[in-house]
């Protein structure tokens, strides 16, 4: 049986912003848990504060209270333990796919020999090998976005950011790439936060859904997802994934085309 026991612990987070009319309360009294090898993903309307919820974790921005526990310990970010994946795969123009992917292991001052050794391992495995000396411009966008992903799990987090890594895709890569996402943090056991606009992969994908508030965001509900499927389109053809859909629609006001 997998632990349950909690890694992460954000309690009664607050975030404000000094704005040309005052203050703008973006965070209030927001609290979830995350347990180790979760994958939580985080919904809520346009707007709403949760990549600012990312930045804080991160450590990029400070809150304005409450506090985060990690492992039972109280700490002011986990910078460091965490691996950051954006929309935009951020990667150097003027750097090869391997120059790319063996950036974190250079500021971290890994020998050279070991971490290129490392890299090609990741690439081969991410069925990027071959294209070791290609350039980002050379890639489809569902490239870059593996090389992004090996790029962060090559430091070997201990939790994984996603903050709508797939949504500038179609969907026949998103498809494949949620497989290649759910394939790595299940081979290499880290837990994953995922900050998504869309249901269909909140659903597919995770343990548990968090539901947030409009601004000033709190925590609206959180859903248990009881799927257990082998990949996220073998996901969305279990009989209770519709029902986890609708429901989320519902919390986040969407309508939907439903039997009354």
């Amino acid at each position: 049986m997998q632990s349950t026991s909690v890694q992460l612990n954000v309690k009664n987070i607050r975030k404000s912003f000094t704005g040309k009319a005052g203050d703008v309360q973006v965070l209030d009294d927001l609290s979830f848990t995350i347990n180790e090898r979760d994958f939580v993903s985080i919904i809520g309307p346009s707007g709403c504060g949760k990549t600012t919820i990312f930045n804080i974790i991160a450590g990029l921005l400070e809150p304005s209270s409450g506090t985060i526990h990690f492992r039972g310990e109280e700490v002011e970010s986990l910078r460091g333990r965490v691996g950051y994946m954006m929309q935009k795969d951020l990667l150097f123009p003027w750097r090869t796919v391997l120059g790319n992917v063996m950036l974190g292991l250079e500021t971290r001052g890994v020998d050279p020999g070991k971490a290129v050794d490392k890299a090609r391992i990741y690439l081969q495995q991410f069925g990027l090998g071959g294209f070791e000396n290609a350039y980002p411009k050379m890639l489809s966008g569902g490239m870059r976005q593996r090389v992004a992903l090996i790029r962060t799990l090559i430091m070997d987090p201990d939790i994984l950011l996603l903050d709508e890594p797939f949504s500038a895709l179609d969907y026949q890569t998103r498809l494949y790439l949620e497989g290649v996402l759910k394939d790595a943090v299940e081979t290499y056991n880290k837990t994953v936060i995922l900050v998504t606009h869309d249901i269909d992969e909140a659903v597919a994908l995770s343990k548990r859904v968090v539901v947030l508030s409009g601004r000033p965001a709190r925590v609206k509900t959180v859903h248990d997802i009881d799927i257990e499927a082998r990949s996220p389109i073998a996901a969305r053809s279990d009989s209770r994934f519709s029902g986890y859909f609708h429901a989320l629609c519902a919390e986040l006001d969407i309508q939907t085309e439903a039997t009354s």
